[in-house]
């Protein structure tokens, strides 16, 4: 049974998701949309903050993440999924927000200092980031006080913004002498971090990723490509799982405890090759992928199926912003 707390997340439009996503977020969505009322929102404006001038992809990308969304299991009859900038709502109460927050609350937001920094170090970025950046801690926040939510499911690094988020909306209860908005707590998400085929960060513009929706051949070709222990020279050299840098690391997310000791047995005897253990574990990864990417399938070639759900939850996810906007237009006493 669903509880009445208002759970909210979202992602940023970024094309077709990848394992990670899977593992670090939207698994847990699914898990959550049994448990609570939840908003799914796709983020096309906060997208925006860094690439403003490449939107020729905007709006596939945001029908590929919702096709993702759907295919794992996000469900639109449990959950309202809808796309941010279709909520302007979101956009007034934003302005009402930035109005009471002091600008170094923004500036010590230590993901806008990370991503600021990122930025500029790229090649052809301005030195100076643009102001839509500076503010999109507070749109952020806005995201959230819109539906008024209880939870924000969030990891470590990310908890700074749903402690902002409390801290300006108890400025706003604090100004306007109200305890209308609500002070929304983290839900700390402990899933599992899936590296990227070279050991690093998975990324889409790291080319170290597999995608929810790659064909098994293409997920097995990746994987193939994947790092293991650089000092096993030959396939009868005794291994080190501990030191093999990613297959190893998956085995133990995607492979069920028997499989798991197994695979570090047999590779510490020297009974089992790297490139063979690679040959399994892409096996296993397309048995985990099939039905959803099955799924997918479907979704893809009825495009305007996913863009009714995406509309129909974005007016639900109005009308209740609607509701928040005008309680909070009386309290600062708009005309």
């Amino acid at each position: 049974m669903q509880s009445d707390k208002i759970v909210f997340t979202g992602m940023r439009p970024t094309g077709k998701l990848h394992l990670g996503h899977y593992l670090g977020v939207i698994e847990n969505m699914v898990k959550l949309q049994d448990e609570y009322k939840c908003y799914f929102f796709i983020a096309d404006w906060h997208a925006l903050t860094t690439k403003y001038d490449k939107t020729e992809g905007l709006k596939q990308d945001i029908i590929d993440v919702a096709t993702d969304w759907l295919a794992c299991g996000i469900d639109p009859n449990k959950s309202t999924i809808y796309v941010q900038s279709l909520i302007p709502e979101t956009a007034e109460l934003h302005i009402y927000l930035s109005m009471i927050t002091p600008q170094n609350w923004v500036e010590r937001d230590p993901n806008l200092k990370d991503m600021a920094k990122i930025l500029r170090s790229k090649e052809g970025f301005a030195s100076q980031i643009n102001y839509g950046l500076m503010g999109y801690p507070v749109l952020m926040t806005a995201d959230i006080l819109s539906f008024n939510a209880d939870f924000v499911p969030v990891g470590v690094d990310q908890v700074a913004h749903v402690e902002l988020t409390r801290d300006i909306a108890r400025r706003f209860n604090n100004i306007y002498k109200t305890d209308f908005f609500k002070e929304t707590q983290p839900l700390l998400n402990s899933c599992p971090l899936l590296c990227g085929l070279d050991g690093n960060k998975m990324g889409k513009s790291f080319n170290n990723d597999i995608k929810i929706s790659d064909t098994e051949e293409v997920t097995a070709k990746k994987v193939m490509s994947a790092i293991t222990d650089r000092s096993r020279m030959r396939k009868d050299d005794p291994g080190h799982p501990d030191e093999c840098e990613v297959a190893f690391k998956y085995w133990k997310i995607f492979g069920t405890q028997t499989e798991i000791e197994k695979v570090q047995c047999e590779c510490q005897k020297g009974l089992r090759g790297c490139a063979d253990c690679k040959r399994q574990l892409g096996t296993k990864i397309n048995e985990k992928f099939a039905e959803i990417r099955e799924k997918r399938k479907y979704y893809e070639t009825h495009p305007e199926i996913v863009e009714k759900i995406l509309l129909d939850g974005s007016q639900k996810a109005r009308e209740e912003a609607k509701q928040v906007l005008s309680t909070v237009r009386k309290l600062v006493k708009m005309f």
